[in-house]
């Protein structure tokens, strides 16, 4: 296997037990793990994707379906006078240490017109803590879905959510900026479509969106360049790929210094304001690159590449981000893999899964016919999902 620069993960992540309460399909559920690899098997629509699901938001972010919070409350207590909390709750082995992790949400006085009575709640050992940006300082992960198998071929916000993601997982703090700054653009159009003519505050406002764009902006150049050398070569029949990041905000912190890129998106926001407010929408940006990605071998842009093929680059890209963090932070994230073997052959599905085992990682993995694991009987510890 060509593996480039892999090292074992010097205090490995693991989680021993997971417990779900009152979300999506789960009313209570509770899973102990005595494994790497976890294997999902079950029907479409038997939960193993909220499964996943609710994993993905023991990290910095929205979670992998980027839902509303209250959306993934279970049905049973939606509806007047129903509404209850929802929680996430994990043991979590850090080498030989055991700590707890969760997150939850809390409703009061809660109506489905309005999200401003719903909090969301972190836990840390029992203590809540203010700012996702903490869990990231013990826990991370990366996730594949069928929904990213299009990823090179629709739109940009999907790749950049792709690096902040894998930014996330090297620096926790990203969520911050991240967070100011699309408040501070959602600030804007709101202003602009109700037709608001106080310059000083879209100025402040406008300041905001440079500030943290511009922090935004840096860190993803970081990512992209500490993330280039391990996705170039490739992960054995997973080929490298050429990466970069495309905007104009880009293009103005290669030859100038940060503040000056400040002072230069503060000017163009001010001086697109009228086409902005008839477009309804902020048209200039970090929110507007792009994460360009191109097939190492033959320099094809990712989206011209079959669908078997940006399947395999993603899956590399993945796997980069994954040595890139376990060199650079000693640990290594969790790996979400939904429905992963769509578009792999039996080579590839086989690569993969000695690929992840050779990695040493908690992977969770998900598909509907327990034959197609047939290979980790051995290695993975198997649920059938739906069936109690």
């Amino acid at each position: 296997m060509n593996q480039v620069n892999k090292k074992p993960v010097s205090d490995k992540t693991a989680i021993s037990s997971l417990t779900l309460s009152n979300f999506r399909s789960y009313k209570f559920k509770r899973f102990d793990i005595d494994s790497n690899l976890v294997v999902l098997t079950g029907l479409n629509g038997a939960g193993k994707t909220n499964l996943l699901e609710a994993l993905s938001f023991l990290v910095p972010g929205k979670g992998l379906r980027r839902a509303p919070l209250s959306e993934v409350l279970h049905k049973s207590s939606q509806g007047e006078d129903k509404i209850s909390n929802w929680a996430v709750a994990a043991k979590l082995k850090i080498g030989e240490n055991m700590m707890d992790i969760g997150t939850g949400c809390e409703f009061s006085n809660y109506d489905n017109k309005s999200q401003k009575s719903i909090k969301r709640v972190i836990k840390i050992n029992g203590n809540v803590v203010r700012n996702q940006s903490e869990l990231g300082e013990y826990v991370s992960a990366q996730w594949l879905t069928p929904q990213m198998d299009r990823l090179f071929a629709e739109g940009a916000s999907g790749r950049r959510r792709f690096i902040d993601q894998i930014t996330y997982a090297l620096d926790p703090s990203h969520i911050g900026p991240v967070s100011a700054y699309e408040h501070s653009i959602r600030s804007r159009n709101r202003l602009l479509k109700d037709n608001f003519d106080d310059s000083e505050w879209l100025d402040s406002i406008e300041a905001s969106i440079s500030r943290h764009g511009v922090a935004v902006t840096v860190q993803r150049l970081q990512t992209v360049d500490r993330l280039r050398k391990f996705c170039s070569i490739g992960n054995g029949v997973f080929p490298g790929s050429l990466i970069e990041l495309n905007g104009e905000v880009e293009r103005w912190l290669e030859k100038e210094p940060a503040l000056a890129v400040e002072e230069k998106i503060r000017v163009e926001l001010k001086a697109s304001r009228e086409i902005d407010r008839i477009k309804g929408y902020t048209s200039f940006g970090p929110h507007k690159s792009d994460l360009m990605v191109y097939h190492a071998k033959n320099k094809m842009e990712a989206k011209l590449c079959s669908t078997g093929e940006q399947k395999s680059l993603l899956i590399s890209l993945v796997i980069a981000a994954v040595i890139l963090q376990t060199q650079e932070r000693g640990y290594a994230p969790f790996l979400l893999l939904d429905e992963i073997t769509a578009h792999l052959d039996q080579d590839r599905r086989i690569s993969l899964f000695d690929l992840i085992i050779d990695l040493g990682v908690q992977a969770w993995i998900t598909g509907t016919d327990p034959e197609t694991f047939s290979s980790l009987r051995n290695n993975a510890q198997h649920f059938e999902i739906g069936v109690d």
